[in-house]
């Protein structure tokens, strides 16, 4: 009898350097079968050469990776679907001919490929589409396409790199509700990110790396228990810029007409209250759990906050030339 796997991917101590830059240093993930799991941090933390070992595009300079519990080999390989973050499709090439084509690499039959196929360019809402070439789509149908194709083999293990990067609000969410659906049939999902509040939403375990090294890991119920329920919200009218200098307060995450306020630790929350509603008008007051952003800056340092702005702002830009070439 064949020894029971429970884990989807295993990375024991993996370090991957080019020339003197460290991409990788010293990175451990288990990752259980069946979940969705988070690969978290800032554009450059090391994320995507984490994931191209995975996929033994790359071979680390020492540690191991194990796929379903053996080295990863064109076996293992076969049961995984990959969306890289550089996308790419034939741009000449039918949306129907290129899926055909993603299917035959993975082994299957031309006729099951394109039924396959057009099945998942339905849901996605692409079937009119699947007559015309890949440069008359839009950046996000592009990339919905490329999704479908890495369905076609329905695969045990889906690595997805920054899958949102670029989308609009309706085309994220479509995306989204795939993931939920793939993943309710049973299939691990590792999903690439430094857009902290979609994981957020989306992740049973996560694993946050800063810098090419892990700094916090867990299940997302462990890390919000082990960060307490030591944050603030606050709604107010005026001014609240002092909100930082009080005693009480660790850190504030300022959005303009409310505030997300870190509390120190042993500080009383009744005692911030009363200083606010003496400064301003408060509208809403809540004890919350911390924010994986707040959690993530909090224990990667203060030039986290820096990284994780341009990271965000950069994903901004992208998302505004996609509208534009629409």
């Amino acid at each position: 009898m064949g020894v029971l796997v429970s884990s989807a991917v295993l990375v024991r101590n993996v370090r991957k350097a080019y020339d003197k830059h460290v991409a990788v240093e010293d990175v451990s993930l288990d990752i259980p079968k069946g979940i969705v799991f988070g690969l978290l941090g800032p554009n450059g933390a090391g994320k995507t050469t984490t994931i191209r070992m995975m996929m033994d595009i790359i071979r680390p300079d020492s540690g191991s990776v194990e796929i379903f519990g053996t080295p990863p080999n064109s076996d293992t390989l076969n049961r995984i679907g990959y969306l890289p973050e550089e996308r790419g499709l034939y741009k000449k090439m039918k949306v129907l001919e290129v899926l055909a084509f993603l299917g035959a690499l993975k082994g299957l039959e031309v006729a099951e490929a394109r039924r396959r196929a057009t099945t998942w360019l339905d849901k996605v809402g692409l079937g009119e589409w699947k007559e015309r070439k890949i440069e008359e789509l839009s950046k996000g149908m592009a990339q919905k396409v490329q999704f479908v194709g890495t369905l076609l083999s329905e695969p045990d293990l889906l690595i997805l790199d920054e899958p949102f990067s670029g989308l609009d609000p309706i085309n994220a969410n479509q995306l989204k509700d795939l993931f939920v659906e793939v993943n309710r049939r049973g299939t691990t999902i590792v999903f690439s990110t430094h857009m902290m509040e979609s994981a957020e939403k989306l992740c049973r375990s996560i694993a946050l790396i800063n810098k090419g090294r892990v700094v916090l890991e867990g299940t997302l119920a462990e890390v919000k228990q082990r960060y307490g329920r030591n944050n603030v919200l606050i709604e107010f009218e005026g001014d609240s810029s002092f909100l930082s200098a009080l005693p009480e307060v660790r850190g504030v995450d300022d959005y303009g007409a409310y505030s997300e306020v870190m509390l120190k630790d042993g500080a009383d929350p009744q005692t911030l209250l009363v200083t606010v509603a003496s400064r301003v008008k408060v509208r809403r007051f809540e004890i919350v759990e911390p924010t994986l952003h707040n959690i993530f800056i909090q224990v990667a340092g203060p030039g986290a906050a820096e990284e994780m702005k341009a990271s965000q702002a950069a994903a901004q830009v992208a998302l505004a030339e996609s509208g534009a070439s629409r």
